[in-house]
């Protein structure tokens, strides 16, 4: 049976505040500084066009969800805060460098992003790869500092789950599959599969790295990556919906832009009204396996997965 209604939690105040660290962090992690140890920084221009696409934009709905399973385990027994923000950043870095590549010409040639110009429109395709890369080396880089902040076997089991969740059996790979089937047809199966890799691991990732900072029990660590797994694909069937339903001002990208590039959706392949069902339930399987998790505190879950859901872009 699904949860009650999370209208009596304040999604707004408890996302702000934790918002508020992770662009404070960011801010400061994502600098021309030199790393310790070494005595020189980053070239201005490259660290340019990362901020660029790194800073004030986006839901931060990664960041989000590994802030939100922390607290959801910590609640049980103890966290590790600092290894819970530089897993919210990391997986944010993650998420931007796969935004920086797919946007070029190579991939989905798009130029509009969060409502400015893609990377590569404002700062060159050149420019464009190399910031991406580097934001996927400083994702890694922010999961293993030198002080004591972090377990090292934390830090060791972040960087795998990070690892698996963007690379080839995961975004990477998702976003293959996404190129080689433009113009196929694929049945449900296939169009879930590919989803589940280019956007559900990354999202699901999240919710296990936070879990894996405060040292979940076997049942705790089973339902969030349940959970993970039925909101991740949620968010595409959303954003499949979305693509058909809301403007390019609303959604801050290029609207329409799947249907033009004949790329198979869930609203291409179940229609629209089966595909707003479909997201309906995997929110309610998603509340579901929250219930069975013996976790003490999963509003903040739970209020994620219904803003997931019920976003209007």
């Amino acid at each position: 049976m699904s949860a009650p209604s999370t209208t009596v939690f304040a999604l707004d105040t408890w996302s702000r505040t934790r918002l508020a660290q992770v662009e404070q962090a960011l801010e400061r992690w994502v600098t021309a500084d030199a790393p310790l140890g070494l005595d020189h920084g980053a070239p201005a221009a490259l660290v340019e066009a990362m901020r660029y696409a790194v800073l004030d934009g986006g839901k931060r709905l990664r960041p989000l969800l590994v802030l939100a399973a922390h607290e959801a385990v910590a609640a049980n027994g103890h966290g590790c805060p600092a290894a819970a923000l530089r897993a919210a950043c990391a997986v944010e870095l993650i998420h931007a460098y796969s935004l920086v590549h797919d946007d070029m010409p190579c991939m989905d040639n798009d130029v509009l992003r969060r409502g400015k110009p893609t990377v590569h429109v404002q700062f060159g395709e050149a420019s464009a790869l190399l910031a991406g890369d580097a934001l996927q080396a400083l994702a890694f880089e922010l999961l293993t500092p030198l002080d004591e902040s972090v377990p090292c076997a934390v830090q060791a089991r972040l960087c795998s789950l990070l690892a698996r969740a963007a690379g080839s059996a995961g975004m990477a790979g998702g976003q293959a599959i996404d190129l080689a089937s433009v113009g196929l047809p694929l049945t449900e199966n296939q169009l879930r599969e590919m989803h589940q890799l280019k956007t559900g691991a990354l999202l699901q990732g999240s919710v296990v790295m936070g879990a894996q900072c405060a040292n979940p029990t076997p049942q705790a660590l089973a339902a969030l990556e349940a959970y993970g797994a039925a909101i991740g694909l949620a968010f595409q069937v959303v954003d499949d919906i979305l693509d058909v339903t809301a403007d390019s001002a609303t959604l801050g990208k290029t609207a329409g832009k799947d249907a033009d590039n004949d790329k198979p959706t869930y609203v291409s392949l179940m229609g629209l009204q089966a595909s707003q069902a479909y997201a309906q339930a995997l929110l309610t399987q998603a509340l579901d396996v929250l219930d069975a998790s013996g976790l003490l505190d999963t509003v903040a879950l739970r209020a994620l997965a219904d803003m997931v859901v019920n976003r209007a872009h």
